[in-house]
């Protein structure tokens, strides 16, 4: 009996003792959890650290990071815009366009920051103009010039097009109104405008390298004297639409901003664009907001007005300002990784953002009721604040069309891999290599970022040097990478 009851504490004490142990068990576990946690945050800082490590790396000692920094604004500046002033109102049943701008006039400011338009065709103008004197110098006709920059716009429309008309026809067929599709599709295709006429500038660029850009100005002027002035014809105001986007475009092109009155200009163009910009909005009765505002008398897009342009050469002055600010920030390896792989992906984003805001629109039809700020009229300012809300699942839904349909950005030089996505991260770094014709050799050793050798200048998605570069992509020979169509050493 002693014997027993002395082996009782004793067992407690072993009991104790494995719970203890037990404990330290798991305690040692969770330590375990943490630490491979911790080392997974390591590794994916490092892949991180590593990737912006080979875009510095692979970035021309000459490029102009400025100027991709300006496009990469103007992107977010778009994207931005439209998901701010886009609504799609559940309506009896059905969708239709609305714009906060036409219940809340005092949202006007707003379109003066996100539309941006004219530093698009500023910084194209700028680097179209260098990208053709380039391939000039390096023996290559305008012919072939002007057919690689064309066809690199056009490529990535192609999987919007078909993608959306299969759309179109299911919904149709699945009994969706009209109306729906109607409003839909519209959104898709408001984008197709600014390419159709940065296409046609492009193939320009010879004669509006040598164009004054008061001359296009001027026919602007004339365009809306004739229409709202002497009451002429409404059809009148479509020449503006070539113009008033010319005026930017020939800014660009001119040599003005690589002489020492560069800043000067900058200034001048800033304070009198705005001045006249005021002007016409105060006393010549142009709306305030630099948007189209449905069911407004008078658009500033829809054709472009003289207002528009006016307010896009005070755009230009402040693109020229920020141009030197903005090298030196981009000096910094981190923020030119985030620029360089905005403007990679360029025409993917520009393409595709109002397909992701719609995406996330009809998701959110699953609900079974209009949604604050997806589905309801923009009329007041809960609107905007649910709006802003709705921003990150719109990005996440972009970023889902970006891994889709990125690869068509790329083109043929993109390797696709075989699940059909861009490998253009596992490009960035590799070893420099020469294009296919003698006259593409490199010459210097540099890289860009798909890892090709650089010559006169080069592409956005790191093609040819030779032809130049646009807003998307890179020339369609073989060569390098992020340049901008100029000569490396010449930017």
């Amino acid at each position: 009996m002693r014997e027993a009851d002395a082996r009782r504490p004793a067992g407690r004490i072993e009991g104790l003792a494995g719970r203890g142990e037990r404990r330290g068990g798991r305690i040692e576990g969770l330590a375990g959890r943490g630490e491979r946690r911790g080392g997974r945050i390591k590794s994916l800082a490092g892949r991180v650290e590593d990737l912006v490590g080979r875009i510095e790396a692979g970035t021309p000692d000459g490029r102009d990071r400025a100027l991709d920094g300006l496009r990469a604004l103007a992107i977010a500046g778009v994207v931005l815009g439209h998901w701010l002033v886009t609504a799609l109102v559940l309506d009896s049943g059905a969708l239709r366009g609305a714009s906060p701008l036409a219940y809340q006039p005092e949202l006007a400011p707003v379109s003066w920051t996100l539309q941006t338009l004219a530093v698009f065709f500023w910084v194209g103008g700028r680097t179209a103009a260098r990208g053709y004197a380039a391939a000039r110098a390096g023996g290559v006709g305008y012919g072939s010039w002007v057919r690689g920059r064309l066809a690199r716009l056009a490529r990535p429309v192609v999987p919007v097009l078909a993608v959306w008309s299969v759309v179109a026809v299911a919904m149709l067929a699945l009994g969706a109104g009209q109306q729906t599709v109607y409003a839909l599709f519209r959104l898709v295709l408001s984008p197709m405008w600014f390419l159709l006429v940065y296409a046609a500038l492009t193939a320009a660029t010879p004669l509006a390298a040598r164009t004054h850009p008061g001359w296009p100005l001027a026919v602007v002027a004339l365009a809306d004297l004739v229409r709202y002035g002497l009451d002429g014809p409404a059809w009148a105001g479509w020449i503006n639409l070539p113009a008033g986007w010319l005026v930017p475009y020939c800014l660009g092109a001119a040599r003005v901003w690589d002489g020492p009155r560069a800043r000067a200009a900058g200034w001048w163009l800033l304070a009198g664009g705005a001045a006249l910009t005021a002007g016409l909005v105060l006393w010549a009765g142009y709306p305030a907001a630099m948007v189209g505002v449905p069911g407004a008398a008078v658009s500033n897009l829809s054709p472009p007005t003289l207002a528009a342009v006016a307010f896009g050469l005070a755009q230009c002055g402040a693109a020229r300002l920020l141009h030197d600010p903005l090298r030196r920030a981009l000096r910094r390896p981190a923020a030119w990784a985030v620029v360089a792989l905005v403007n990679l992906a360029a025409m993917t984003l520009f393409l595709w953002h109002q397909t992701a805001m719609m995406a996330v629109t009809a998701l959110g039809l699953l609900a079974g009721r209009p949604l604050p700020g997806l589905h309801t009229v923009p009329a007041d300012a809960g609107w905007l604040l649910a709006r802003l809300a709705w921003l990150p699942a719109f990005a996440v839904a972009l970023l889902v069309c970006l891994a889709a349909f990125h690869a068509y950005e790329r083109g043929s030089s993109g390797t696709v891999d075989r699940q059909g996505s861009s490998s253009a991260a596992r490009r960035l770094g590799s070893s420099a290599r020469p294009g296919t014709d003698p006259a593409d050799r490199p010459a210097r050793a540099g890289t860009g970022l798909d890892g090709r050798s650089t010559r006169a200048g080069n592409g956005l998605d790191g093609r040819s040097a030779r032809d130049g570069a646009c807003m998307d992509s890179g020339s369609a020979r073989a060569g390098s990478g992020l340049g901008h169509g100029e000569a490396v050493g010449n930017v």
